[in-house]
């Protein structure tokens, strides 16, 4: 068991630290005088911005503490559900390789949980 539980800390930490490097760039972005960001599914720039920062710094961060992984595992879920197939659906495989990874990457987390090394087990042990 110790093996599993090893095993979730560190996808879950080097995953999310990889993706936070994508989101650092639009938290940037996010203070500009002008926003400039696409609208994949017609939310405006603004919003999607706001969302994608959310998805890919954020949640992040959650993840690496372990802190409401699951819940937080949705945000790039659904964000890289949108880059995979809205945003690169017409282009070669190659374009969208990224986002599918990381896609099934946080899939993996929703489905198995943090593990024992994470605040949410902490937490959850507290409680008990």
């Amino acid at each position: 068991m110790y093996y599993l539980h090893s095993g979730l800390l560190v996808w879950r930490v080097v995953l999310s630290s990889f993706f936070l490097t994508h989101g650092l760039s639009k938290w940037e972005r996010l203070f500009a005088d002008e926003i400039k960001f696409g609208n994949p599914i017609g939310l405006g720039p603004e919003l999607s911005l706001v969302l994608i920062v959310i998805a890919e710094v954020v949640a992040p961060l959650f993840i690496i503490m372990g802190f409401k992984t699951r819940w937080a595992t949705l945000f790039p879920i659904i964000a890289m559900g949108v880059a995979a197939f809205v945003v690169h659906a017409d282009d070669p495989f190659g374009r969208m390789e990224k986002a599918l990874l990381y896609l099934f990457g946080y899939l993996l987390l929703a489905m198995t949980g943090p593990g024992k090394y994470s605040l949410d087990h902490l937490l959850d042990r507290e409680r008990r």
